[in-house]
């Protein structure tokens, strides 16, 4: 029963995570003036128009993966490298926003939660939900920004090495995501997710402590 409940509450969780992470990509790109992401019906906040199936079931296994990816034409930027950086740096932004609303929202409620003594498994509830909204949407910032093709952190890392190497990099993109599934299933990138998770987190509960410090 525990296993069903943790699954009713992670797959929703999930699908916000990608859905948000995949649209920002397509409303950045077509802010720069690339109309592919709406001909292709990316422009929505729809989740069923962003899922991967192995990357949603890896997301919700391993707690990383990843959606389709938001077919973008470069060819549309004025500065195609800048271009490719800033839509490709949308997607961990929106996870860091959404989870930074998490923690906030999650330690506001308790806050009033507790003023107006609700029962410790509500407050339980309300605390492992909020937290686990966080903890998914830092795990697929921190995992995207690695930077190996064809996750977001390669297009960012573009714009600080040759153009040469560049484009090297991402002819083998079609392959390098056999990789990254080897990778996340047999733990290795558990320790380096681990470890930006952590930081990141520490970071937006200070900042949600200082904002609500006029309230507790």
């Amino acid at each position: 029963m525990l296993s069903l409940i943790n699954i009713l509450i992670n797959v929703p969780i999930t699908l916000i995570a990608l859905t948000g992470h995949e649209f920002a990509h397509a409303f950045v790109s077509t802010k720069m003036g690339d109309p592919t992401p709406r001909y292709e019906g990316r422009l929505t906040l729809n989740p069923i128009a962003h899922l991967d199936i192995m990357g949603t079931i890896l997301m919700i296994l391993t707690g990383f993966g990843w959606a389709k990816p938001v077919g973008v034409n470069p060819m549309y930027y004025k500065d195609r490298k800048k271009g490719m950086a800033l839509t490709a740096i949308a997607g961990p932004i929106a996870n860091f926003i959404m989870a930074f609303l998490g923690v906030l929202i999650g330690t506001v409620l308790l806050i009033i939660g507790n003023s107006l003594g609700w029962s410790y498994s509500v407050l339980s509830n309300i605390n492992m939900i909020f937290y686990l909204f966080a903890f998914r949407n830092l795990c697929f910032m921190v995992f995207n920004l690695i930077p190996i093709p064809p996750l977001d952190g390669s297009k960012v890392l573009g714009l600080f090495i040759p153009n040469r190497t560049y484009y090297k990099i991402l002819e083998y993109e079609r392959y390098s995501i056999i990789l990254i599934m080897i990778l996340s299933l047999t733990g290795v990138f558990n320790s380096v997710i681990g470890g930006g998770v952590s930081a990141v987190f520490s970071m937006i509960s200070k900042a949600v402590s200082v904002i609500v410090s006029p309230i507790v």
